[in-house]
């Protein structure tokens, strides 16, 4: 049963666990409650039947073949490309590059836009929230050029210190590259003001809205960058799917990053000539299946609606964040005023290991750890915390099996304070 609401505190308002059909398995005999989605989103029977469709009916490779499913095929694909373009509100359909995910996008940028450009004491900005994904490649382009990273840092209550922000740019500041929502804190960062000031300086941004685009509508042109990176299967489509936004001037002069077909012109062995973007960037034959069912998960969230979903998640948030703070000896990490679907917490006494283990044996799916965010674990001084991440297809009944567990965890480990034990395991 449901906790009593408190006057004026907003009520979800989607009720979808329907179209989901994992979400009807019970786990270890219990009802599942599935609060990972900051790991990867389930799917709807809509985007599981798209791909299967793709499979049993269109299936060909795509760019090559003069026969009709190859034809019916490429327009399939070239469709998705375009639905990504709406999506994100890209000035073009050729700023549209597919990729396996975030991190491949970032990496593209890194090694096709970074490498080639950037020079000994040239500054790449970053932020102590950032993913790995978004660190390790550029420590890999200041290794092979001598640039160097600089680090915003973050205030106790999980925002941005802007002032430092600003104190670090300068003349020699060549990039930004930026998380749009952190996800380990659920932090929204003002990407659109920091893209404004970056680029006051000449800098270029790249902003890593892996957490972002299944939370909030996303409008590069709005936003001002010149890239955006997303993954797929965080936005209720399949894995091994994602897109780079680039703004077309950039790509234009941008070379290759990996070789193969359907990325040429021409080829001779004294010399090679490429495609323009964005199939210069889309070597050998792409997971066609998967854009296309990518697709099909941006149509079920457009038709849902973006602002209702954010109203949706932002009352769960609102919800959670209340009963975890009336849990005594349960501390959230991460405050900040402006924050998407994520609840990071740790309990006194216990690992995040631990309690995620025993979660799970109560049917409720979180994520426990360092969520690939050391730096940032390294700043609160903790070797990790316990995230339950939001998405559309979650309830008031989620939140409440989450609260009833840490329950069973408190009593288990006989305490309500004190330090958390060591496990020996890594966060």
């Amino acid at each position: 049963m449901n906790a009593p609401r408190e006057p004026g505190v907003q009520t979800p308002i989607l009720d979808l666990a329907a179209d989901f059909p994992i979400l009807s398995r019970p786990v270890h005999g219990r009802r599942l409650a599935y609060l990972d989605n900051g790991a990867t989103t389930q799917k709807p029977a809509a985007v599981i039947e798209a791909e299967a469709r793709f499979y049993r009916e269109s299936n060909a490779n795509i760019h090559r073949g003069v026969h009709w499913l190859s034809q019916h095929a490429t327009e399939l694909y070239d469709g998705a490309r375009a639905t990504v373009q709406r999506f994100l509100n890209a000035a073009r359909a050729d700023e549209i590059v597919f990729t396996r995910g975030t991190t491949e996008a970032i990496n593209l940028v890194a090694q096709s836009w970074g490498r080639p450009r950037l020079a000994a004491g040239d500054e790449i900005l970053l932020s102590t929230m950032e993913h790995h994904s978004n660190i390790v490649p550029w420590q890999l382009v200041c290794e092979q050029t001598g640039a160097v990273l600089k680090v915003i840092p973050v205030q106790d209550n999980g925002e941005l210190d802007m002032a430092a922000f600003e104190g670090l740019l300068g003349e020699r500041t060549r990039l930004l590259a930026i998380t749009h929502v952190s996800n380990a804190l659920g932090t929204v960062n003002p990407v659109a003001e920091m893209t404004r000031r970056a680029h006051a300086v000449g800098a270029v941004v790249l902003v890593d809205g892996a957490q972002a685009v299944a939370h909030q509508a996303v409008d590069v042109q709005a936003i001002g960058c010149d890239f955006y990176a997303f993954s797929g299967h965080k936005l209720y489509g399949p894995t091994g799917i994602g897109a780079l936004y680039g703004r077309a001037e950039l790509l234009r002069h941008m070379p290759p990053w990996q070789g193969g077909g359907d990325m040429i012109r021409t080829v001779a062995f004294d010399n090679t000539t490429f495609a323009p973007p964005p199939q210069r960037f889309e070597a050998g034959t792409p997971n066609i299946a998967g854009a296309i069912a990518l697709a099909a998960a941006i149509d079920y969230v457009q038709a849902v609606g973006l602002a209702r979903i954010h109203a949706h998640e932002q009352a769960l948030l609102d919800y959670g964040t209340r009963a975890l703070q009336d849990i005594p000896g349960v501390r959230l990490v991460g405050t900040a005023q402006d924050r998407a679907g994520i609840l990071s917490f740790l309990v006194d006494g216990i690992h995040p290991h631990d309690l995620g283990t025993i979660l799970d044996a109560e049917g409720v799916a979180i994520r426990a750890g360092h969520h690939c965010a050391m730096p940032l674990m390294t700043r609160f001084g903790i070797p990790g915390t316990a995230r339950a991440s939001l998405g559309l297809y979650n309830g008031l009944a989620d939140l409440d099996a989450l609260v009833a567990a840490i329950h069973k965890a408190q009593a288990l480990f006989g305490t309500r304070g004190g330090t958390a034990p060591c496990t020996g395991r890594a966060a």
